[in-house]
């Protein structure tokens, strides 16, 4: 796939991000990927363990897994769905088309434009949003573009209350691998062509597996979960199990706070 095309000056945005204290943001580049995975080898008692470990894995979908994220989110009282973008719309198969040809200005009209509310992949801005925590609604035109490079976005209604939202600005702030805020998103959300997320609050990632985003009409899967109130256990499956697995491949150390197109 061609490289997409970058314009000179990122467009105004209305308010800075609130960045977590002390740390300045690296720039862009570098970085250093830890497998998920630890290949443990040997024999007899050892092996029975393994054994046992794998069957545990097996049978429970593993941590990461969309079923395991399902069954936790849905136990804690929450919607959840995965479900695929809609393709380009001048997308020819083969050719995979381009998200950013949908999405040509930041006033483009939103309706029809995502498979699910809140969006989870698809049509999106060409520019991204500063990586952080906002208290004023961003562009979901933009955000879209965040979820392509591996975000987990939080997302909440104009009636969910302050307290709320100081528990989640503290989810944001969490010390995980990579750094607290690395890959993560968090905004208000007012409405979408006419849908509300009202007093819920909603979790959004776009993933993909490596090497197949565009090839012969893959364009990943966007994942949802709508909640009534924040979890911390739910919302720590989710957010472990996508971030930082977006569809382009982009790597957490250049999706930190502060950090723009």
């Amino acid at each position: 796939m061609a490289k997409k095309a970058r314009t000179p000056t990122p467009p105004r945005r209305v308010q800075a991000p609130q960045r977590r204290d002390g740390k300045q943001p690296r720039q862009p580049g570098g970085g250093i990927t830890i497998s998920r995975n630890t290949l443990i080898g040997g024999g007899g008692a050892l092996g029975v363990v393994i054994v046992a470990v794998i069957l545990f894995f097996a049978l429970s979908g593993g941590k990461s897994s969309a079923a395991n994220v399902k069954a936790t989110m849905l136990a804690a009282g929450c919607t959840y769905q995965d479900k695929k973008p809609l393709p380009p719309r001048d997308a020819v198969k083969g050719s995979g088309g381009n998200f950013h040809a949908d999405v040509p200005t930041l006033t483009t009209p939103m309706k029809g434009l995502w498979s699910t509310f809140p969006p989870s992949g698809g049509g999106h801005y060409q520019l991204w949003a500063i990586w952080g925590f906002y208290t004023e609604p961003l562009n979901p035109r933009q955000v879209v573009h965040n979820m392509e490079h591996g975000a987990v976005v939080i997302w909440w209604g104009p009636k969910v209350s302050p307290a709320t939202v100081a528990k989640l600005r503290a989810f944001y702030n969490e010390p995980i691998s990579g750094g607290a805020g690395d890959g993560m998103m968090g905004t208000p959300l007012t409405s979408i062509a006419g849908k509300s997320l009202g007093d819920k609050i909603a979790l959004t990632a776009w993933t993909a597996l490596p090497g197949t985003y565009y090839v012969n009409g893959d364009y990943g899967i966007g994942h949802v979960a709508i909640c009534p109130d924040f979890n911390e256990h739910a919302f720590d499956v989710f957010r472990d199990a996508y971030r930082g697995k977006g569809p382009e491949g982009i790597p957490l150390a250049d999706d930190e706070p502060g950090m723009g197109p």
